[in-house]
């Protein structure tokens, strides 16, 4: 028999992590509520599904959108818990009635969104109206926004389904692990004594797991790509300004954005394309105005021949590369070559200050207590000072904790130093120019580097081994898109190539991905997540 998804495991560490009542809202009702055959065996079609495929399913009427949602949701019912992953915090039980209203418009032939039945996997720090926003915070445990996130409700009105949401490190503090004091841990879908990365791991296990067709997490220095390497999934950190932040949690509102996790180039094009645009409530999405485009019209299996790459030989130093990572760094470069792209390596000597220095500024207070003065309705908390000193928190997260706190400021344009925001932050302004002008001296298309430099660590070794996290680098103090895509496999565990392009040119990074990805084929699915036998 499965147990509930909704009655969490202990943790699977020593930590110790404050246990958490949960609101069973029936799991096992949503995914046994309709039997009968289909002529396409939807345990079948879910697994490493594509939104095309899926779609076409549909539009051939040999399975309805109901079924899909319901073997996903089986899915999750019967392997998440069961198998240590813990990437699911909640099921939307509204989903099978979103099902049930997108085959009743297929039926009646009216016109359908371009995510028509597409089940998401939502990070629990972007609201969805009705389900928990815990942030990864046991402080937010009853927290149910009543108003979806703006890409959310973009995302729905193309016809897609939230379908459940996913575990987080705990106020997205942690790029090393998935740990909440609200959930507990999530394991690596390719080894689960292993982290899938932070603080979007539960996306990541969940989607590579095909507990979901695509998924959201935010990234504010490495939270999409990083645990989209460790899952061998394709994850975006699009241009700072390009995708709205209302109505998620922030971190650093400076540096923080959503971006889509998927098992394809074509499916991570999608969705950005539907994401992505202005908001009249995030001011800094006013650069997006004009700039989006359908990604998924600009892929191109030839994309690669006569790009100009400049490999960042920095970012993958033999002496602190794991070698495996580095062969198969290696082995992507000749792939790339292979495939017509011209490489020049490019010297950052005169760059490496610029990522050294970081330029951080610890908005954490300021933006965390806006987003709680603003939700609705009020979280229990509205001051994160106030939910440390109530001990509302993981305790292995008391350090990083504190030292958020010490170093926010009430209002970050009256600290001491400045904390300017963005590109008006000099050195944040100059590293951004910097590293478009080395492209344009070199008419490069993207720049490559390895997403990690290490394979991933134990869940028990997550702080002491934690190194080589390239995506921290260049991207997020610049504002700079960029995208990691799976690259192969050492030890059964994945490796990630990640490239980063110009502001907006999001379409560029995409194609080339693509060419990569369909020239190479390196994506393989978890063992032990197979499609589902018939049966309890």
């Amino acid at each position: 028999m499965t147990s509930s998804p909704f009655q969490r495991p202990p943790s699977r560490t020593s930590r110790t992590v404050r246990p958490k009542p949960l609101r069973a809202l029936g799991l096992a009702g949503l995914a046994l509520a309709l039997g009968g055959a289909a002529a396409q065996r939807p345990a079948d079609l879910v697994v490493e599904g594509s939104i095309s495929s899926i779609q076409q399913a549909l539009l051939a009427h040999s399975v309805t959108c109901v079924e899909i949602v319901q073997a996903y949701a089986e899915r999750i019912a019967r392997l998440d818990k069961s198998s240590g992953l813990n990437a699911i915090t909640e099921v939307n039980a509204a989903a099978l009635d979103s099902a049930r209203r997108l085959d009743q418009k297929l039926r009646r032939g009216e016109r359908r969104g371009a995510l028509f039945c597409v089940p998401l996997l939502v990070k629990d720090n972007i609201d969805v109206g009705g389900l928990p926003t815990t942030a990864g915070s046991i402080a937010l445990k009853d927290h149910r926004p009543s108003r979806s996130s703006f890409i959310v409700q973009r995302l729905e009105a193309a016809d897609a389904i939230v379908l459940a949401k996913t575990n987080m490190g705990e106020w997205a503090f942690s790029p090393r692990e998935t740990v909440s004091s609200s959930y507990g841990v999530t394991a690596n879908a390719y080894d689960r004594s292993r982290t899938p990365a932070g603080s979007s791991g539960g996306t990541a296990s969940g989607i590579t797991a095909s507990f979901g067709l695509a998924g959201l997490g935010t990234d504010t220095g490495n939270s999409v790509r990083g645990p989209s390497s460790h899952a061998a999934l394709v994850g975006m950190r699009p241009t700072l300004g390009l995708v709205s932040r209302t109505g998620i949690v922030p971190l650093f509102l400076d540096r923080d954005t959503a971006g889509p996790m998927t098992r394809t180039v074509e499916d991570n094009a999608r969705l950005l394309s539907v994401i992505a645009g202005p908001d009249a409530r995030d001011a800094m999405t006013a650069g997006a105005r004009g700039r989006v485009q359908n990604y998924a019209a600009t892929l191109n299996r030839s994309a690669l021949r006569g790009a100009r790459l400049g490999v960042i030989r920095a970012l993958a130093q033999p002496a602190s590369t794991d070698p495996k990572v580095l062969a198969v760094f290696n082995q992507a470069l000749t792939e790339l070559s292979s495939a017509g792209a011209v490489l020049i390596d490019l010297p950052f000597d005169d760059l490496r200050h610029h990522w050294e220095e970081g330029y951080y500024c610890s908005r954490f207070v300021f933006d965390a207590n806006r987003y709680l003065a603003t939700t609705q309705p009020k979280a229990d908390f509205d001051d994160v000072r106030k939910i440390f000193a109530a001990g509302a928190y993981a305790t292995h997260n008391k350090a990083e904790f504190e030292n958020y706190l010490n170093e926010s400021a009430a209002d970050p344009t009256k600290s001491t130093p400045p904390c300017p925001f963005y590109l008006d932050h000099p050195g944040r302004r100059q590293f951004r120019l910097d590293v478009i002008k080395a492209m344009d001296d070199q008419k490069l298309d993207a720049l490559i580097y390895p997403s990690w430099t290490i394979l991933p660590p134990r869940l028990e070794d997550v702080v002491s081994a934690y190194r080589g996290d390239n995506s921290q680098l260049i991207s997020p103090a610049t504002g700079l898109p960029a995208i990691t895509l799976p690259a192969g496999f050492a030890d059964g565990l994945p490796i990630g190539l990640q490239m980063l392009g110009r502001p907006f040119d999001e379409a560029r990074l995409y194609a080339l991905a693509y060419a990569y990805e369909q020239s190479t084929k390196h994506r393989r699915p978890p063992p032990g997540f197979e499609a589902l036998a018939a049966g309890p």
